[in-house]
């Protein structure tokens, strides 16, 4: 069963102009249309619209936190989800201000079509590992041991970034496999062995660290072949381009390099 792409939201009572008509109105500022303008300089305002990679959902929740925190009168909405997917909403016309997918060629679905303002960045990279249930009860120890007989295996579609890189690194091993389901993106294939619907999946290993003690992680040498890098762009028709350009600055910065260390992204 499929895990459709999620949303995440946080809500604060005090948001762009609202953080401006709260200071008019109490006095802590000259009134007027210039107050307004003033106050709006001093940093970002409003809401912030991010379509994630949902191998980015723990960090760059922890990243919106801190900017909201930062930034007072700010709140940052994620669209958590398939890169693929996420592309095809922008493409079509999904209001958003900052577009960060899970590999290079996902973000050029957007910018080849002139979807981004500037060329996009890379921010991090991201390597394959194999998932198991706790304690590794099957011995996987390689991409080969997930064709032994009766093994319950899932792979992220081929659409999917995770997915591609899957089939890159099977190739590099030679090894054919057909797995019991393809997900939509990978923490829905990750979902599959937490609950022990499945015996292994091949997933980014940064998801199988957010994941604790629910999976074990098992590196495999052919993941050096497929490592995917993930960058960043602002939209060209962002509602928020002020707001947008000054969390992608936190993404970039040494205090956003911690959290995607800290959760095992790789360094461009």
């Amino acid at each position: 069963m499929t895990r459709s792409a999620h949303r995440t939201r946080r809500s604060r009572r005090l948001a762009g102009a609202g953080a401006v008509a709260v200071l008019t109105l109490g006095g802590c500022s000259a009134s007027g249309p210039d107050a307004s303008r003033d106050a709006a300089s001093d940093g970002p305002t409003g809401t912030v619209t991010v379509f994630a990679a949902a191998s980015l959902q723990e960090s760059f929740t922890t990243l919106g936190e801190r900017f909201e925190k930062d930034h007072p009168g700010t709140e940052v909405t994620f669209n958590f989800g398939g890169s693929d997917a996420l592309a095809a909403g922008i493409d079509n016309g999904a209001p958003a201000d900052v577009f960060a997918a899970a590999s290079a060629k996902t973000m050029a679905l957007v910018a080849d079509r002139g979807r981004t303002a500037g060329s996009p960045s890379t921010f991090a990279r991201n390597r394959l590992q194999i998932a198991t249930v706790p304690g590794n009860p099957h011995g996987i120890d390689s991409l080969g041991d997930l064709t032994a007989s009766g093994l319950k295996v899932v792979l992220c579609d081929a659409t999917v970034p995770c997915g591609a890189a899957a089939r890159t690194a099977l190739k590099a091993a030679g090894v054919g496999l057909t797995p019991v389901s393809y997900e939509q993106d990978v923490k829905s294939a990750l979902t599959k062995v937490e609950l022990k619907e499945a015996d292994a999946a091949v997933v980014y290993r940064t998801d199988v660290r957010a994941a604790g003690d629910k999976v074990e992680g098992v590196e495999f040498p052919e993941s050096a072949e497929a490592v995917n890098d993930c960058p960043i762009a602002l939209l060209d028709d962002a509602p928020n381009p002020s707001a947008a350009k000054a969390f992608m600055a936190l993404v970039k910065s040494p205090e956003g390099r911690k959290v995607l260390d800290d959760a095992g992204f790789l360094r461009p």
